[in-house]
């Protein structure tokens, strides 16, 4: 009934205005690594203001909230808004952790089943996609909601380019994967991941 509508209606927004505090919280982390990862970063308020990521990782979150609490459609509007502006392409569904980084960000793409941890930085290029889809034996309809997107754990840098593909796949916490990496498998923690192995002497000075 029409009652019930607005009753679920004012639910949702009162849990969403209570998110509100946490929401400036998380999204402080968000802006705080970006101004620390990027040399170029002269003040927070250029991150706000002039970073692209910014607002695709804003969009983000308060979809996502949105989607949490069964809202349909406005969600994915709300993300396709960020991803028409900036060029980054975040589905609503995807859990994202704090301190989360894109740095340049055109071109990057996180499916719906995608799960990050802390602490990640990605840069531009980086696809987190699916494998394949499954599809029904009869019809040959794709099947929806399982998981198709890999999981990132925390303090996990993904340099320019690099594809992440399946819903199986999990990069390890402390892991690096370099520029054009093409990654359809798990990699335990603290692995480096390259097409090709730096210098030794840019392995020394990591360590």
């Amino acid at each position: 009934s029409l009652a019930d509508k607005n009753a679920e209606s004012k639910q949702v927004m009162s849990v969403f205005v209570e998110f509100l505090p946490e929401l400036g919280r998380v999204l402080m982390t968000d802006i705080e690594a970006a101004y620390y990862g990027d040399p170029a970063a002269k003040s927070f308020a250029e991150i706000i203001l002039c970073y692209p990521a910014v607002r695709a990782i804003s969009n983000h979150r308060i979809a996502h909230k949105l989607l949490e609490q069964g809202v349909p459609m406005i969600p994915r509007m709300i993300s396709e808004m960020a991803h028409s502006e900036t060029g980054i392409d975040i589905h609503p569904g995807a859990t994202i952790g704090e301190r989360f980084s894109i740095d340049h960000g055109t071109g990057v793409v996180i499916g719906e089943t995608c799960v990050i941890g802390r602490n990640v930085k990605i840069y531009q290029g980086v696809t987190l996609g699916a494998l394949s889809f499954a599809k029904e034996p009869v019809t040959g309809t794709l099947v929806k909601g399982v998981k198709r997107h890999p999981n990132v754990e925390d303090n996990v840098v993904i340099y320019a380019g690099a594809t992440i593909l399946g819903g199986d796949t999990v990069i390890g916490h402390d892991s690096e994967i370099g520029g054009n990496v093409w990654l359809m498998e798990s990699i335990p923690p603290y692995s480096r991941v390259y097409n090709k192995p730096p210098a030794p002497e840019i392995r020394e000075k990591r360590r």
